[in-house]
């Protein structure tokens, strides 16, 4: 699992949000990489250490989405999946007997 950094509010820190990085060097134990930034989204200025062997330049990099540029705003227009919306469709899930009723439903809703 890729470690990620993220601010007490839930919002991943990137490149962008750091001020400051270090190492803090132990001689007994595992050293580590400081991390000093502020939030993008509450604005906050937090800290954290990696261990060092957890580090990796990727790490302050934004995971590239499988989104085309072309649909983006019809899936910012959507909004959020609400719990609502994930209850409904694990139960029309449940309904189907198999595979070929879940692309035909699916093929339906892109009508």
């Amino acid at each position: 699992m890729k470690t990620t950094i993220k601010c007490n509010c839930g919002q991943r820190v990137l490149a962008k949000d750091v001020m400051q990085t270090g190492y803090y060097l132990r001689l007994i134990g595992p050293s580590f990489v400081y991390v000093k930034f502020r939030c993008s989204r509450c604005k906050k200025l937090g800290e954290q250490f990696v261990k060092q062997e957890d580090w990796e330049e990727g790490i302050l990099h934004d995971i590239q989405s499988e989104i085309k540029p072309e649909e983006k705003p019809r899936f910012e227009k959507m909004g959020r999946i609400d719990i609502h919306e994930c209850i409904d469709a694990h139960f029309e899930l449940e309904k189907m007997d198999n595979l070929r009723e879940i692309l035909e439903a699916i093929e339906e809703a892109r009508k």
